[in-house]
């Protein structure tokens, strides 16, 4: 008697709150080591390597253009190839960060390593959210999304820590960046476990298409998904590229800034970015339950301003309060600001959600370029980082004019 064949899949996870801590592991990995770590590492790494502010700018920048990339890249992949490319992707944010360890590397391949993590942040960042959220029942999505997104404060608490472990035990960026990514490879493993079944992917005759057809079958999908909203979304977009451009400033150079001005206080530029990591963790449901009682674009335009204010608090003060004021809230600010917008624009084309996400992450990571290189130049030669913080305030301040004018705009048209 013939049995059938065993299924070759033994390893599934189908439990949704796993599922959902996975991708936070995973937002941990692509954004807490892969974009921020480098955040917690850069006055080390100014130190050991004496790179000047403008390097240190453009290797932040560098990063920041990768990013952009990665979102526009994730914009194409076909449903069916989500999984894959976010697998393939997630390897290459680890091996980059690994890379960081190589004694005596040439600055090119800092560049080179630094967008190739750039790439592989924004890809994984949209399509591990694509991936996770969709795996969710519509009962638990709400919860259970802000546990997912909570990966990039957790990232973020993780580098502050461990890169303050290691400093005090004697070691540098180099070791820092290896552990950070040999703690990272179990979430490949994890990965496997969530992927897609071949009945849930899709396997009709259509699965290959030309390179040619994709682009045509991108801009009609582009010009469905904006068609009566494109004033708004412009607004909305416009927005977020100030929001990107202003709280770049002090998630690049925060630690950097703390050196300078907190030179007798050990290791504050890491108690600061942990401060960053702690509130975007736990306030990040906050603002959600917020948004149920006065709406996301009321919640959006107080976190714009208030995240306004600081990048204004180091100016106003100059020792630590200002500082300390600054983290906590960009920390209680930016990941808000992130979930409040993403979730307006899909909303406003529910068919084309993930296309509309993909656009605002495009308008963030411009902003983001944008920042670093903006904050050296105004920083001179002394690295005063004061009139980069007040250009980000008075972007984040136009960006709540523009958030009224937006606000107008929707009830318009409702």
């Amino acid at each position: 008697m013939m049995t059938a064949p065993k299924s070759r899949r033994t390893f599934t996870i189908t439990n949704e709150t796993a599922i959902a801590l996975i991708g936070l592991y995973c937002l941990a990995v692509v954004m807490g080591y892969g974009r921020f770590l480098f955040t917690a590492t850069l006055p080390d790494i100014m130190m050991q390597l004496t790179l000047s502010t403008t390097v240190a700018g453009w290797l932040a920048s560098i990063n920041y253009i990768g990013y952009f990339i990665g979102a526009l890249v994730a914009m194409f992949v076909p449903q069916r190839l989500t999984w894959q490319t976010l697998v393939f992707w997630t390897t290459v944010s680890i091996v980059t960060t690994m890379l960081l360890a190589i004694p005596n590397m040439s600055l090119i391949l800092w560049y080179i390593i630094r967008l190739l993590a750039g790439i592989a942040s924004g890809i994984a960042m949209i399509l591990s959210s694509t991936l996770v959220i969709q795996s969710l029942s519509d009962k638990r999505r709400s919860v259970l999304s802000t546990l997912h997104y909570a990966g990039i404060g957790v990232g973020i608490s993780a580098s502050a820590l461990l890169t303050w472990l290691l400093l005090v035990l004697g070691y540098h960026f180099d070791m820092i960046w290896l552990v950070a990514g040999i703690s990272s490879l179990p979430l490949l493993w994890l990965l496997f476990g969530i992927r897609p079944t071949p009945s849930s992917s899709l396997t009709s005759s259509h699965q290959y298409q030309s390179l040619r057809q994709t682009y045509i079958n991108f801009k009609r999908a582009l010009y469905e998904a904006v068609i009566g909203n494109t004033k708004a979304i412009t607004l909305l977009a416009a927005s977020y590229v100030l929001a990107g451009f202003g709280y770049i400033t002090s998630a690049t150079f925060l630690p950097v800034m703390a050196v300078q001005r907190l030179s007798t206080q050990s290791y504050a530029g890491l108690l600061i970015w942990l401060i960053v990591g702690v509130f975007v963790t736990l306030f990040n449901p906050v603002w959600g339950l917020l948004a149920k009682r006065i709406g996301e674009i009321n919640t959006l335009i107080g976190l714009t301003l208030l995240q306004a204010v600081g990048m204004f608090t180091p100016i106003w003060f100059d020792g630590a309060l200002g500082l300390y004021a600054n983290a906590a809230i960009l920390g209680l600010t930016f990941a808000g600001m992130v979930s409040m917008t993403l979730n307006i624009i899909k909303n406003m084309n529910p068919a084309y959600s993930n296309l509309l996400i993909g656009l605002a992450t495009l308008a963030y990571a411009l902003g983001q370029f944008i920042g670093p290189l903006v904050t050296v130049a105004l920083a001179g030669k002394d690295d005063n980082f004061n009139a980069g913080l007040f250009v980000a305030g008075m972007g984040l301040l136009v960006g709540v004019v523009l958030l009224f004018i937006f606000r107008r705009q929707v009830k318009q048209t409702v």
